[in-house]
């Protein structure tokens, strides 16, 4: 993968809708993973970080985060949770799409457009995989996005399984020879 771009963005909010949208009627209240949300709440924060990602990209700030939020209603069935998703994965591809390679806007330093794009495939696989294991589904990112996400996010990752490796540069897995991951960040900014 050359780099990561909208079309992946969409790639993967359209995966995480295909492999989760046949069980929505499963306990959406139940944890996600090791996380301490609940899938339902790992939906929403999805939903939250790539519509954050948009605004960026669309405002270009150079050094804070936009003061706003997105507000899920508590009671929206997982079905409509999983349309914020696509919608707000609408919006990060689109100003993916719209900006120019050299755009620069504020996540911990300067980060370009294939950042953005970068962060909300990785939030949405690793989320994904994070409700699968809540909803009891047996699921394995694509590897080609993961690929895509640990060239740009995690330049210093070791060789190996895509994906195993992006679960375990994210603390979600193991991988032999190597002690398990507790606390990690991202490489988004560029220079």
């Amino acid at each position: 993968m050359d780099g990561i771009g909208s079309r992946d963005v969409d790639r993967a909010v359209d995966e995480m809708v295909r492999v989760l949208g046949p069980h929505e009627s499963g306990d959406w209240q139940a944890r996600a993973g090791a996380l301490e949300w609940s899938c339902r709440q790992t939906a929403a924060h999805v939903a939250h970080d790539l519509l954050a990602y948009a605004g960026q990209l669309a405002a270009r700030p150079a050094e804070a985060y936009l003061p706003f939020d997105l507000v899920v209603n508590a009671h929206a069935p997982a079905r409509e949770v999983l349309g914020v998703v696509t919608a707000c994965g609408r919006l990060l591809s689109t100003a993916v799409a719209a900006a120019a390679p050299g755009d620069r806007a504020w996540h911990w330093g300067p980060c370009d457009p294939a950042g953005f794009a970068a962060m909300g495939v990785a939030e949405t696989l690793l989320h994904t995989h994070d409700i699968t294991r809540g909803l009891g589904i047996a699921w394995r990112p694509p590897q080609d996005l993961c690929a895509g996400v640990l060239s740009r996010l995690f330049p210093g990752a070791p060789a190996g399984d895509p994906v195993q490796v992006l679960l375990w540069s994210t603390g979600r897995g193991e991988l032999a020879d190597r002690p398990r991951v507790t606390s990690w960040v991202w490489k988004a900014a560029v220079s």
